[in-house]
């Protein structure tokens, strides 16, 4: 017996699908594109206003862990879900998941960026981390398996590469890298 097929439909912008008439699908559709907003909301602003080294470095970080995201994904080129067949533009590998990887690091690179910074602008700006960075970061991993792009080991994955490349780059670049800043 032949299963219909549900109608989907895209962000218009982006062609993140998700079913017609899912409230939650369209939600998380937008969710999904948290990191498009803050690449060029977020940083291609901060650059063109402060001009700061540390989150320019931070940006080149979150490029780097996207490169090494490639790599990986070409290297051990996992198929992503049978789900993603219906979404018609799964033409790429699934492990690990980009989406998690970037907003991961980017979440562990500002919580700790946040943390260094001590005083009362820090106090302020870790209560929007961990109310608002963390949650969005998991709430893009759970839109990734929800909206049928992943499944939910490609996003783990994807969390704990995000993770320990978020990590390691905080320590490259505070630990190595800033003595050379102005």
């Amino acid at each position: 017996e032949l299963h219909p097929q549900p109608t989907l439909k895209a962000v218009t912008l982006t062609h993140v699908r998700y079913q017609k008439g899912d409230q939650l699908g369209h939600f998380l559709a937008w969710v999904s594109l948290i990191p498009v907003f803050i690449s060029l909301g977020g940083f291609v602003s901060h650059f063109i206003f402060r001009r700061e080294l540390q989150v320019m470095f931070f940006a080149f970080g979150l490029l780097i862990s996207q490169f090494v995201n490639e790599v990986i994904k070409t290297s051990v080129q996992q198929a992503r879900p049978e789900t993603c067949a219906l979404l018609e533009i799964c033409d790429s590998h699934g492990w690990p998941s980009s989406h998690s990887q970037y907003m991961f690091f980017f979440a562990l690179y500002l919580t700790l960026l946040t943390c260094k910074r001590i005083g009362i602008l820090a106090r302020n700006q870790m209560s929007v981390v961990l109310l608002l960075v963390w949650p969005s970061a998991i709430l893009t991993m759970y839109s990734r398996v929800y909206l049928g792009y992943h499944t939910v080991a490609q996003v783990l994955a994807g969390a704990a590469l995000g993770t320990f490349l978020g990590g390691l780059w905080f320590w490259v670049v505070n630990s190595g890298l800033r003595s050379f800043f102005p």
